[in-house]
């Protein structure tokens, strides 16, 4: 009987990834060797303001340059992409004010924007963005002039920008901080419809609570990393602690005075 040849198993590179990833803002450590492999469709990150959230999410996206090591899409670096591939193809991110992000005075005009990495004339960028905003029964807002729109109406129209690009990944920061109930109904509907991977920063942990992983960063570091309920559960038990210490330590401060 011949013997069976060896077939070595190939495991695919992970959509993104950080390697020992550092990074210093100042006086301030903002990680320091960070590793994680960001391969499920669904990721919620979680975690105090200052935990390191949006500049994880600043690194994926390459906004941001890391001191050392490595941020990778599909095993490619991503300051270091083959000659005449955009990062926009690859990873996208709204942030969580739309005014540092809209530019241009009508809702056409941004949505159309955010073709212009496919090089699209301006003509036909325009046609592509009035027919996605009447595909989705918002053909009246494609003239409204972006000044005019409420602040979760800002931020929706940067969403359907990032939707209508089709980057494989989407990177929300606070999506859902400046929406009503039904804005916040509506975009998880669409988070959750969105063929892309999708990373989501928020304090807000209902959206994300029923996710496969949730992470929470606390001051740069990975302190949980599993299943939405139980990462979130954990968080919220912490939070209460420290809530719990402090008013402890008012309390004790007020006897002794």
């Amino acid at each position: 009987m011949p013997p069976v040849a060896f077939v070595p198993t190939v495991v695919a590179a992970p959509l993104l990834e950080l390697r020992q990833l550092h990074l210093r803002r100042g006086a301030s450590q903002v990680f320091a060797g960070l590793n994680l492999r960001l391969d499920e469709p669904r990721i919620g990150l979680i975690g105090h303001n200052g935990a390191g959230k949006t500049s994880l999410l600043r690194l994926l996206c390459a906004l941001e340059l890391q001191d050392s090591g490595q941020v990778l899409s599909q095993g490619q670096d991503l300051h270091a992409l083959p000659h005449g591939e955009s990062h926009t193809r690859r990873v996208g991110m709204m942030f969580q004010n739309p005014d540092d992000q809209i530019i241009f005075p009508t809702v056409e005009e941004e949505l159309a924007l955010s073709l212009q990495p496919l090089g699209l004339k301006r003509r036909e960028a325009l046609a592509r963005a009035r027919d996605f905003l009447a595909g989705r029964g918002l053909g009246d807002w494609a003239a409204r002039a972006v000044g005019s729109l409420s602040q979760g109406q800002r931020q929706q129209v940067c969403w359907l920008a990032l939707l209508l690009a089709g980057p494989r990944t989407l990177l929300l920061d606070e999506p859902f901080a400046s929406l009503d109930l039904p804005g916040r109904a509506r975009l998880a509907d669409d988070i959750a419809g969105c063929a892309q991977q999708v990373l989501v920063s928020t304090h807000v942990l209902d959206p994300v609570r029923d996710w496969p992983r949730v992470i929470w960063l606390d001051a740069g570091r990975v302190r949980g990393d599993g299943p939405g309920r139980e990462v979130c559960a954990a968080y919220e038990a912490a939070v209460a602690r420290e809530v719990a210490q402090s008013r402890d330590r008012r309390a004790t401060m007020r006897a002794v005075a």
